[in-house]
């Protein structure tokens, strides 16, 4: 009971010392150098003594636990969790075992869907690399590393990413403990909520897709188009702005013919003339629409190359800033008639499997007016 006190004791000390390093980070930039061997330091402290000392008083078991010694465990979960700064306990391969409020809070993603997901998969396509090997690095006990990344919703704003080893009770692999922290911005509290996880309800979401819905067959049953090109303009139109950030129709299937491309007008790094200029042969994704006839949707795609390379060489989802996206093949009786694909970027709130349906049933009316032209 003596050693739970002092165990307590210690562990009060080490959150005041996290409350005054969170105080501490409205430091000049020069100045955050010392702040960051701090934060390593008290991560050391965890790892090296707070960590084993905790490992001993629980070495007991479950069944002869005190119930004072379950109300430490309890409150050692309860800190994690409250820990002022984002935390994530991950393993070498950046696999999210563990995040607490803040970590879902800065990040913009939910403790439930990252559990089991890479880490690395919400960071931006050029850090993913050097994410995964620091990680490995620390896990197979070649010290703690910090280094600056960024997130994939967002970009331009710079994350300092502290990692350092730590054993879980009763596993064979090391694990690691990250700490993320923004460069030169306030870190958000765990009372505010993510920035770009908007605050709709169910009902409002079906209202949307129900008005979607009504757009796109109001413009496919207006005046006729004369051509299947003109069909797939005017389903593109419908969706680009309202549905998603960027439109790419390619007609056909076996022969892919890329007929629209609509773009943000304030892109700059991509724009539609170069993916016009595209062959949509050399776009993996379009081609297995077109091929097996089924809908594509990823969030945060781990493949860069999925929709191909610009004019540059550069992959189109990293130039582009894609978070999102979905690719549909219009098929109607099993006969692909063309590909509709998606695209949602930077903040923007990603594709749901909700949307994915309405989009499936959008993809049949589409395909059906093309079919219609073709009779006449």
């Amino acid at each position: 009971m003596a050693q739970t006190e002092e165990f307590g004791e210690e562990l009060a000390d080490f959150v005041r010392r996290v409350a005054e390093l969170k105080a501490a980070r409205s430091v000049p930039r020069d100045d955050l150098p010392t702040v960051l061997d701090t934060a390593i330091f008290e991560l050391d402290h965890v790892a090296d003594q707070l960590w084993p000392w905790y490992e001993r008083l629980t070495a007991t078991g479950t069944a002869t636990m005190s119930s004072a010694d379950r109300q430490e465990q309890q409150l050692l979960k309860g800190i994690f969790q409250r820990l002022p700064l984002p935390v994530a306990l991950i393993d070498r391969e950046t696999v999210v075992r563990r995040l607490n409020f803040a970590g879902t809070n800065f990040t913009g993603v939910r403790a439930g869907y990252a559990t089991g997901r890479p880490l690395s998969g919400f960071l931006a396509h050029p850090d993913r690399a050097a994410f995964r090997s620091q990680t490995a690095a620390v896990a197979r006990g070649d010290g703690d590393r910090s280094l600056t990344v960024h997130l994939q919703q967002r970009p331009a704003v710079p994350v300092h990413a502290t990692l350092t080893a730590l054993r879980p009770s009763g596993e064979p692999r090391t694990a690691v403990l990250v700490v993320l922290q923004s460069a030169g911005a306030r870190t958000p509290s765990a009372e505010s909520g993510p920035g770009p996880v908007p605050d709709l309800g169910e009902t409002t979401r079906h209202a949307t897709l129900m008005d979607l819905l009504d757009a796109m067959t109001t413009a496919l049953l207006s005046e006729p188009a004369r051509t299947r090109a003109a069909v797939l303009e005017r389903a593109a139109r419908v969706l680009h702005g309202r549905f998603a950030d960027w439109v790419v129709a390619d007609e056909g299937a076996a022969r892919l013919c890329r007929t629209t491309v609509l773009g943000p007008a304030d892109q700059q790094d991509v724009r539609a003339e170069d993916l016009e200029a595209q062959n949509p042969a050399a776009c993996p994704l379009v081609v297995e629409a077109a091929r097996g006839g089924s809908t594509a949707l990823q969030v945060r795609p781990e493949d860069p190359d999925a929709f191909g390379r610009d004019a540059s060489d550069a992959p189109v989802l990293v130039r582009a800033n894609v978070t999102s996206l979905l690719c549909v093949p219009l098929t109607l009786d099993g006969a692909v008639q063309g590909v509709l694909t998606l695209f949602r970027t930077g903040p923007r709130r990603a594709f749901s499997m909700a949307e994915a349906q309405a989009m499936d049933m959008m993809s049949r009316h589409i395909a059906l007016a093309l079919s219609n032209l073709d009779r006449r």
